[in-house]
This record gives structure tokens, C-alpha cells and sequence, in this order.
């Protein structure tokens, strides 16, 4: 059996094996990224938790929207090193974001050495907030994301919990700790004589919103009190 966790590790295990059973943790959208036909019956050797893609990504504008006043403005940075990733996802953020009277620039970033300018390029475009896009590239790069958003005291949405435990502003996605509990069920039944294509892709059902308070009050940003209240979690 194989368990993927993360895009890039759902696509490598994807293209590895038609085979072995493959357990999705999260990150990849099965639907969009042709995985599997229907979520109820795989149909085939891949089963586990799906990513909800534009949904999701609809909310957290929403939030970005609510939490700073005015907002008009987004830069909305993304990588096609991740599978998930493409120009068509891109356009689903712009449409998104006129459904809240923001326009969107877009920026695609391969190369680490490509954040600072891009950063700048976004502080030139008058952005107001940063959507952060998701994978192993800015997973890897973190800590120079981070600090870059403080450099320039953009206010960022990030794909990952762990972003905003290392100083990150905010953040609103799957609850993965649950999510793995869930993934141990699947591999539980497949080592009990189960077959992917008999258990059907589960769609995400519950989500957390995380926010720093301590970055929020360094980069001089207000989060609104309705928007803390719903916060899961806040880091003081």
C-alpha cells in the first residue's frame, strides 16, 4: 500500500502503480485532476480524501475580504511545480475575486530567488493581501516566505497551518490531523481484505481557521473582532 501525502506525492504514486492500493491524504483534486471519474466509486486503486479546490478558495477571499478594510487589491501567488497548480486554477482565483469587487494579479513562481521580486512586483501592483497557493514549494520555502510578507507588510492567506505556527497571519484549510485519522480507517479496512474501489473518496467536512495575532499586531493589521471570533484557533 502506498499513503500520499500532498500533491506531489498523490501524482508520484498515481503515475508509480495502477496496482498497489494508494491512499490519499490531501492535496489533490481527484475530480479536476482526472484521478477518478466519481468520488462514490473510485474505480480503480486510488481512494482516500480529496481536495475541494475552488470551493475552498472562495472562502478564504471571503476572509481575506473581511479582515481588511477596503480590500480591492490581491496578489495571488501560486506554482506550477505543483501538479495541482495551473493557469486554470488561476483563473477560477480572478473570477472569485470579482464576485468581491477585487481584482487579482497573479503570480506563477518556480525559483526561490524569484520570491523577493515577485514580492515587490505585488508591493508595486498596491496589493493589499497576499492568497498564497499550495505544495511543497512554499512548504520548503516557508520561512523566506514569511519573512517576506512582513517585509512588506502584506497581510497573507497561506494553504497551511504550519505556515501561520511559524508566523504566518492566517490560514483556512482542511483539518489534516483529522483528516490522517481518517486516511488510518481506510488503510485499517484495505489491510482487512477491503478494495479501493470499493470505498468511496471522501470530500473534506471539516475546516479550521487559524490566526496570529502577534503578526497580525507587527504588521499593524486589525482583524475585526467578528473574524476572531470564528477563528478555531488563535495564536497570541
Amino acid at each position: 500500500m502506498i499513503i500520499a501525502s500532498g500533491t506531489e506525492a498523490g501524482f508520484a504514486a498515481r503515475n508509480a502503480t495502477k496496482t498497489i492500493p494508494i491512499v490519499l491524504g490531501f492535496g489533490v483534486d481527484v475530480l479536476r485532476a482526472g484521478f477518478v471519474t466519481e468520488l462514490a466509486h473510485p474505480n480503480g486503486n486510488i481512494t482516500g480524501m480529496t481536495s475541494i479546490g475552488a470551493d475552498i478558495t472562495g472562502k478564504k477571499l471571503d476572509l481575506l475580504k473581511e479582515s481588511i478594510l477596503k480590500l480591492s487589491k490581491i496578489a495571488f501567488i501560486w506554482s506550477s511545480t505543483n501538479p495541482s497548480s495551473t493557469d486554470a486554477q488561476s483563473k477560477d482565483v480572478e473570477r472569485l475575486a470579482r464576485a468581491l469587487e477585487a481584482s487579482i494579479q497573479s503570480y506563477d513562481v518556480r525559483e526561490p530567488e524569484k520570491l523577493e521580486p515577485v514580492f515587490q512586483s505585488a508591493k508595486q501592483y498596491r496589493a493589499q493581501a497576499v492568497l498564497m497557493g499550495g505544495g511543497g514549494f512554499f512548504g520548503f520555502h516557508q520561512n523566506r516566505i514569511i519573512d517576506l510578507t512582513f517585509k512588506h507588510r502584506l497581510p497573507a492567506m497561506h494553504s497551511n497551518v504550519q505556515h501561520v505556527e511559524a508566523g504566518g497571519l492566517m490560514s483556512y484549510m482542511y483539518d489534516r490531523p483529522y483528516q490522517f485519522r481518517r486516511v488510518a480507517e481506510y488503510v485499517d479496512k484495505i489491510l482487512k481484505g477491503a478494495k479501493p474501489l470499493d470505498l468511496p473518496i471522501e470530500r473534506p467536512n471539516k475546516f479550521e481557521l487559524v490566526i496570529n495575532l502577534k503578526t497580525a499586531q507587527q504588521i499593524r493589521l486589525v482583524i475585526p473582532p467578528n473574524v476572531l471570533a470564528r477563528a478555531d484557533r488563535v495564536i497570541r
